[in-house]
């Protein structure tokens, strides 16, 4: 008989990808805007790619959206600061519901929330690249495609997707790849017969170490992704999983 958490995934998650009419009316017609901008700003448009949760097989009903990793070849006149604000700009008057995110841009493209995600390449290996921290107005070096394959390749996306459900019902405000990372690390020991148990010791985990624990980007040891939330957001977190463990049903914590 399934688990909980294999029940409450059953009813959110979504399959891997996206369908033929969501690329032909939403991804194909942000590819092409794209191209125009790349065009008027003479930068290098290498590639446009499917990113996130649409790829990692962990997006959800309750949060219909699409991230999308822009690729740029080097630039010798302009820095990933300007790329990310010309971007910006650029969409801020094609689309609706426009926001600067840390190291994305936020908009709403025939009613999906989109997110999109300027990286020029950096440095000589493959998928390498700097992006745009808003918070912080500096720049980073990052890899997402090495981000997809860890959480593709962990044992635990039932509990990862449990887990966004757990933060989307509660309100919880934090990027995907920081609770990636910690339900990575925290179930790092666990096995893979029993999720409804492994989910309980990372909300347990949550609570006791959120606040302290540190969490580096696989792809570059110097970015520390934990510091780029604030104590009171962690605490939030922390908060809300202590609660979450004093519920006596599940069905109290996720739903």
């Amino acid at each position: 008989m399934p688990n909980y958490i294999e029940q409450i995934n059953k009813k959110y998650q979504l399959p891997v990808g996206i369908d033929i009419m969501t690329k032909e009316k939403i991804f194909d017609s942000i590819k092409q805007h794209l191209k125009s901008w790349a065009y008027r700003n003479s930068y290098i448009l290498t590639d446009v790619k499917l990113s996130g949760s649409r790829v990692k097989g962990t997006a959800l009903s309750l949060t219909p959206d699409m991230d999308i990793f822009v690729y740029l070849a080097p630039s010798n006149t302009d820095s990933i600061r300007n790329i990310y604000n010309s971007l910006y700009v650029y969409f801020s008057t094609r689309c609706s519901s426009f926001r600067r995110k840390n190291i994305s841009i936020g908009m709403t493209f025939e009613g999906m929330n989109i997110d999109l995600i300027p990286g020029q390449k950096y440095g000589q290996i493959e998928g390498d690249h700097s992006i745009y921290k808003s918070k912080q107005e500096t720049w980073t070096q990052t890899n997402i495609e090495k981000h997809i394959r860890i959480v593709k390749t962990s044992k635990f996306i039932p509990e990862i997707v449990a887990a966004k459900i757990w933060r989307q019902r509660h309100n919880l405000m934090f990027p995907s790849i920081f609770l990636e990372l910690l339900t990575i690390q925290a179930l790092k020991n666990k096995g893979t017969t029993d999720r409804d148990k492994n989910f309980m010791s990372l909300l347990t985990y949550l609570k006791d170490n959120v606040q302290t624990v540190r969490i580096v980007d696989p792809a570059n040891p110097d970015n520390v992704i934990s510091e780029d939330y604030t104590s009171k957001e962690k605490r939030k977190i922390a908060d809300v999983a202590k609660e979450s463990l004093n519920k006596k049903f599940f069905k109290e914590i996720l739903w």
